[in-house]
């Protein structure tokens, strides 16, 4: 365990995440006794909760674009870790990408607050619920073990996203959009999707193989 441990924070962008993390941490533990403070924490991980699913569901599987630039581009986020699930460096998100949608989360707290603290507090909440989804996802790739019964489930229920479908179990942390918007199914239900381990040719084919068996 110790090894991976040091595998996840020892990775590039881990560490500026994590540094990004503890500089908001050192402007919002001045302010900790203000509970709106708290508010302003809980909300930026509220945020990012339902961004993961949003984001895995609609812009990673998105059908593959013609523009080069923009095909590459999720070549690196996503499609690329379909084809390789277990390389390391496809595993964690590029801070080329987080940290833009880190600022973009930090520019609506601003304008809904118009309070640094609270705009500090809410991005330290972001940068928080980040790092634990990058955490889960490292683990449901690595040979550990989750110690809770919940974390068992969380990483088999995205290992059935990797090599059962695409089309069902987008969060990653929790199964709470899945649930909500009908991507959550009997896994036993579900036929092997002949396209789980290649978004680019799925999606220029349409193919929705991998829906649930008619039996």
């Amino acid at each position: 365990m110790r090894v991976y441990v040091k595998e996840f924070f020892t990775f590039f962008d881990i560490m500026l995440t994590l540094a990004a993390g503890l500089v908001c941490l050192g402007f919002t533990i001045p302010h900790l006794a203000r509970g709106a403070t708290w508010l302003a924490i809980v909300a930026g991980m509220i945020a990012y909760a339902l961004s993961e699913y949003a984001i895995h569901r609609y812009l990673f599987h998105l059908k593959p674009p013609r523009n080069t630039f923009l095909r590459n581009m999720l070549r690196r986020l996503h499609y690329d870790h379909h084809v390789h699930p277990n390389n390391l460096k496809l595993l964690f998100l590029p801070v080329w990408y987080s940290f833009p949608l880190i600022a973009v989360a930090g520019a609506i707290a601003i304008a809904v607050t118009g309070d640094w603290s609270l705009t500090l507090a809410a991005v330290t909440g972001v940068i928080a619920y980040l790092l634990y989804y990058e955490w889960v996802h490292f683990r449901a790739h690595r040979p550990i073990q989750p110690l809770t019964p919940w974390g068992r489930f969380m990483k088999k229920m995205h290992l059935w996203h990797h090599f059962k479908s695409e089309h069902f179990w987008f969060g990653v942390t929790n199964p709470v959009m899945d649930k909500v918007l009908g991507t959550y199914k009997d896994e036993k239900t579900v036929v092997r999707s002949e396209t789980v381990r290649d978004l680019e040719k799925g999606g220029e084919i349409g193919g929705r193989s991998g829906q649930i068996d008619p039996k």
